[in-house]
This record gives C-alpha cells, sequence and structure tokens, in this order.
C-alpha cells in the first residue's frame, strides 16, 4: 500500500477526534477523542518510518504509546472524582472543582 493512504486515513481520524473535542460536552467522550487523535498521530509516525526503511517513527510512537497510558490514569482519575463530586460528567462543570 501506498503510504499516502496511511497519511490520509490518518488525517482524518485526527479530524474525527479533533471535532470530538471541539463539539462534545461529556469528559469521557473528550476524553476518548484525544485518544483517537493520539492514535493518529502514531499512524502517521509509524507510516513514515515505515517508508524510510527505519525504526525511528515507530520508537516515537511507542513513547507516545507510554504518555496516552499515564494520561489515561490521570484522565480517569480526574474524570471519576469529576463525578463523585457533581454527579456528572460534564466538561461545564469541571470549573466549578476549584477549591
Amino acid at each position: 500500500m501506498n503510504p499516502v493512504n496511511y497519511v490520509y486515513l490518518a488525517a482524518l481520524l485526527f479530524t474525527i477526534g479533533a471535532a470530538g473535542v471541539l463539539i462534545r460536552r461529556n469528559a469521557i467522550v473528550v476524553f476518548m477523542c484525544i485518544e483517537l487523535m493520539l492514535n493518529a498521530a502514531n499512524l502517521t509516525l509509524v507510516a513514515f518510518s515505515r517508508m524510510h526503511g527505519n525504526l525511528d517513527g515507530q520508537i516515537m510512537a511507542f513513547f507516545v504509546m507510554v504518555v496516552a497510558a499515564a494520561e489515561v490514569v490521570v484522565g480517569l482519575a480526574i474524570i471519576v472524582m469529576l463525578y463523585r463530586s457533581r454527579h456528572s460528567a460534564s466538561v461545564d462543570d469541571a470549573n466549578l472543582m476549584k477549591l
């Protein structure tokens, strides 16, 4: 397959994720859209790495996955605390958590 097809797919996935972050108000959906955008970036890194015949992009994609895993832990903890305190996962209520 042509690497351009992977770039088009990654651009489509990134656009869907960015639209989800901008449009949706549920924190879990926004969180999943951010993960979709990170996966689109990983797809691009791996596609260009394979096109150039080296492993640099694949190693960077691995580090992005490690950072995404850490983001999952912190993000879900924040969402759970928001839901426990406000009984809602809306991002509009996030500013109410200030002390």
